[in-house]
């Protein structure tokens, strides 16, 4: 029983900058890594970016450095800061994490939010 929650998304011209945020809740013994995937229309998802408990973290390439993510102190929620936003870069944006419930320590999962629309349009 674990549940992601995002919140952040929305409209913004280009250039400009949104931050994404994700919540891990449930019966949670640890998460080992959380990250951030897109979808655009017409497109399949493609990974965005990743950081692992230890936060060690892995970028798209194609990036360039316009995102960053990284943990809060919870350790239980991830976001993703972006800037110098580009209209390509607008998709429906996933929170992703890999989680070992207290129900079976032996086995890791992964799990999805919902998605929450980032759209960049002047």
């Amino acid at each position: 029983q674990v549940q992601l929650v995002e919140s952040g998304g929305g409209l913004v011209q280009p250039g400009g900058s949104l931050r994404l945020s994700c919540a891990a809740s449930g019966n949670i013994f640890s998460i080992h890594a959380m990250g951030w995937f897109r979808q655009a229309p017409g497109k399949q998802r493609e990974l965005v970016a990743t950081i692992t408990s230890g936060g060690v973290t892995n970028y798209a390439d194609s990036l360039k450095g316009r995102f960053t993510i990284s943990r809060d102190n919870a350790k239980n929620t991830v976001s993703l800061q972006m800037n110098s936003l580009k209209p390509e870069d607008t998709a429906v944006y996933y929170c992703n994490a890999e989680i070992v419930r207290w129900n079976d320590l032996a086995r890791m999962d992964g799990y999805w939010g919902q998605g929450t629309q980032v759209t960049v349009s002047s």
